[in-house]
């Protein structure tokens, strides 16, 4: 029986809509808006979709953006200027710095300066630390975008095996972190599988929900899936196509055709977990807005 299709798209749209009627409410209790600030370095492709995408959201939204765009010879020291004038701007309550940056700066640094409560991408090692001992924090978007579509597709972790392929700090890690947490929708046992791990088809086999973050397009094919199991997509590869108009497609790090007649639900690349990541910056910025009113009580 084909699988069920998780549809991130319809997901992050209702996601986005809680956001804003919580918005609007902060705003008539207020005044305050929910303020994002989008550093981008130089002048790479993908990022400036990227960067262009989250803005449209935050006009849709009614939040306040501003993005910041400099060039790819900006050192490394006027970088941290221009994150430090941030920390202190009162409007924004988020700041994100589009990655990668070019290789003359240090990523961890520049990371690292972003104070800890505008840290809406969760990846200052304060909120990866507090994630990893299960302490609230702002989660990094795409591995809660994860949790949230299972959630909402009504599929439960809990005392299940997830297996998940890739081990980067921005997918893989975090997700596996956020499932084991003895917590609701959550609680899950968890395999990570990486470029050094021998046969990753006899972990794969054994997934009760397969989570494939390893940058290698279509690598999972259906004989890798156990029947019945839950597949979340997260990879977004450009491959040429000749037959079609624009010459390439789109496809994740899942062989969708062979897994589709062996999972029993899975995200669809484009419109699986891609929508979901933009959504959950959004839940995160608005966090953060609330989080920063509280502090300034508190110290009044």
């Amino acid at each position: 029986m084909p699988a069920q299709i998780i549809n991130g798209r319809k997901i992050s749209e209702e996601i986005k809509k809680e956001v804003k009627q919580k918005k609007e409410a902060l705003f008539n209790e207020t005044g305050i808006v929910p303020g994002l600030a989008f550093i981008l370095v130089g002048d790479n492709p993908a990022s400036q979709v990227y960067v262009n995408m989250k803005g449209k959201a935050c006009e849709e939204l009614g939040f306040y953006s501003v993005t910041i765009k400099l060039p790819a010879q900006t050192t490394e020291d006027e970088l941290i200027e221009k994150i430090k004038t941030l920390n202190n701007d009162s409007k924004i309550h988020g700041i994100l710095v589009q990655l990668p940056l070019p290789s003359h700066i240090d990523e961890q640094k520049i990371l690292q300066a972003i104070d800890p409560i505008k840290d809406v991408d969760g990846f200052h090692p304060v909120n990866v630390g507090k994630l990893v001992i299960g302490l609230d924090t702002y989660l990094p978007c795409t591995p809660a975008g994860i949790q949230e579509l299972l959630k909402r597709s009504d599929i439960n972790p809990s005392g299940k095996h997830v297996v998940v392929v890739g081990r980067s700090n921005i997918v893989g890690k975090p997700i596996a972190n956020i499932l084991l947490q003895k917590r609701d929708w959550a609680n899950a046992t968890v395999t990570v599988c990486h470029t050094g791990t021998r046969d990753i088809a006899y972990f794969t086999r054994q997934a009760d929900i397969l989570i494939v973050a390893m940058g290698k397009p279509e690598f999972i094919k259906g004989d890798m899936i156990k029947p019945g199991a839950v597949v979340i997509d997260v990879g977004v590869n450009r491959i040429d196509d000749p037959n079609v108009e624009k010459g390439y497609r789109i496809v994740g790090d899942v062989h969708f055709e062979s897994a589709f007649e062996v999972a029993g639900a899975i995200t669809p690349v484009p419109g699986g977990v891609g929508p979901m990541t933009i959504a959950m910056l959004m839940k995160n910025t608005l966090q953060a807005a609330l989080n920063q009113i509280k502090v300034k009580e508190l110290a009044n």
